[in-house]
């Protein structure tokens, strides 16, 4: 018998017997207490101006929104509930809810994560990424700036969280073979270098996440508009660009380099290029049908679709037995796109209702007559939701009310939908934001504090750069204010 088990000193509980059952009860007692605070609100007669079916959809908006912050339920669950209350509430027919699901948006991030899958399982991410870093990452600042850059562009082509997962331990092998503890600047600037790349990166395109196509599914699903691929990728860019600029300027002031060749990390990645040896077949199929799939993005999505394009891409790589469907069961996260079927049901079901309308006249509406103001209000009240909750369920909450406002307003939904989703990739202070700055905080190299003081300097910037971006040139790519 292992004999540790006797050297640990065992802890009583001398608390009295009903403390103890109502601390390891919490859950269920917030659970029932939703329940019925959930019901009687239900019971109760709308607000003068609302519909029954509306105010219906509000009571269940407000209970979701609750079980996302809360986070007692998976958020995936939490939307496939709010998907079958919908009906059974009488709020929208089963019909309608369900085929929601059914939403291009939604098998677009199907294919999208497969094609990340398949990069990150055929080992062509974790390839290009050695070979960049040695190549240009010759001193200090241009190792740091290469691991910076190069996360930021995966990102426009993977998911943020995928490149964060990819670069994390590439990093970590560095860190070692420089001797670096985890007091070291410089140690500080290669993983916050990861965090701002992805996320500043994630949001340059479709690919970076899937809080811009569910944006994009919602906005196709109420008002009929739609964005194709390089329409959003152009509007990104303008804050994209200079952000990248900046953040790496702010990384250098306030983690400066404490060490004065790299030449040990170097070596270790050539060596792990040699051991790793020429492309294989496999490699080599996932980067012609990952380029040409994001060209078909590119060029052709707004007359084919994104979805068929992305599912003409997973097909070609079973078809060339390049993938397994077992390695994309691993690396395909299947709760995100549950979730976002729900989510887009919801937001459907209060602008349909007119709850979204009734919510944005009694809210945002009455704080300004101006347009931009209103647009710098909503985007700001994201960059910081982002930063508490997942930004998937910032968009969810704020897009059907974003939207109700713009249409009363005489703004494109279009430029509500980028005010929205644009700053509610932006989450850099909290590892809860985005799994990309908790991936970093993991490496036990960052302390709060460090995460959250220059996270806040480069959330202002970024919010008065997207600010001014919107006011200057979107107006020249079309999308006015």
């Amino acid at each position: 018998m292992d004999q540790t088990l006797f050297d640990k000193p065992l802890k009583i509980d001398r608390r009295p017997l009903w403390l103890i059952l109502a601390d390891r009860t919490v859950r269920y007692q917030v659970l029932a207490g939703l329940l019925i605070v959930g019901a009687v609100l239900f019971n109760l007669n709308p607000p003068q101006g609302l519909t029954l079916q509306g105010y219906h959809a509000l009571v269940l908006f407000g209970a979701t929104i609750f079980l996302w912050v809360t986070g007692l339920l998976p958020m995936a669950v939490t939307s496939l509930l709010a998907m079958a209350m919908l009906p059974l509430l009488g709020i929208m027919e089963a019909k309608k809810t369900y085929a929601l699901f059914g939403n291009e948006s939604v098998f677009f991030i199907l294919g999208a994560f497969i094609i990340a899958a398949a990069m990150t399982g055929s080992g062509l991410s974790a390839r290009l990424a050695r070979g960049m870093l040695a190549t240009f990452g010759r001193t200090p600042k241009r190792l740091a700036l290469t691991v910076y850059l190069l996360s930021a562009i995966l990102s426009f082509c993977m998911s943020e969280h995928a490149v964060a997962a990819m670069m994390f331990p590439i990093v970590a092998e560095i860190a070692g073979s420089l001797g670096l503890g985890r007091n070291r600047s410089y140690g500080k600037l290669l993983f916050m270098g990861i965090g701002w790349g992805c996320v500043i990166g994630g949001i340059a395109t479709f690919l970076g996440g899937a809080r811009a196509p569910l944006a994009v599914g919602m906005l196709r699903e109420n008002t009929g508009l739609d964005f194709s691929f390089a329409e959003w990728t152009l509007a990104a860019l303008p804050l994209v660009l200079p952000l990248l600029v900046v953040g790496f300027i702010l990384l250098l002031r306030i983690f400066p380099q404490d060490i004065d060749s790299v030449e040990d990390g170097i070596r270790f990645l050539n060596r792990k290029r040699l051991e790793a040896g020429r492309m294989g077949y496999g490699e080599m199929v996932v980067a012609v049908v990952t380029v040409l799939t994001i060209l078909g993005w590119a060029f052709f999505g707004k007359k084919l679709g994104l979805a068929p394009i992305a599912i003409l891409g997973t097909a070609v790589l079973f078809a060339c037995r390049v993938v397994s469907w077992e390695t994309i069961e691993e690396y395909v996260n299947w709760g995100v796109i549950l979730m976002y079927g729900g989510a887009i049901a919801l937001a459907t079901a209060l602008e349909k209702t007119g709850a979204a309308a009734w919510l944005a006249q009694k809210g945002l509406a009455g704080l300004t007559d101006s347009p931009f103001i209103l647009i710098a209000v909503i985007s700001l009240i994201s960059i910081l939701l982002t930063e508490c909750i997942s930004n998937a369920a910032v968009i969810a909450i704020l897009f059907p009310i974003g939207i109700s406002l713009a249409k009363s307003m005489g703004i494109d939904p279009r430029v509500m939908t980028l005010a929205i989703t644009l700053p509610a990739g932006l989450a850099y202070c909290l590892p809860m934001g985005t799994p990309a700055s908790a991936i970093v905080f993991s490496s036990g190299f960052l302390k709060s504090r460090e995460m959250i003081v220059p996270g806040s300097i480069i959330m202002a910037i970024s919010w008065l750069l997207f600010l001014a971006s919107a006011r200057f040139v979107w107006p020249l790519l079309g999308f006015t204010i």
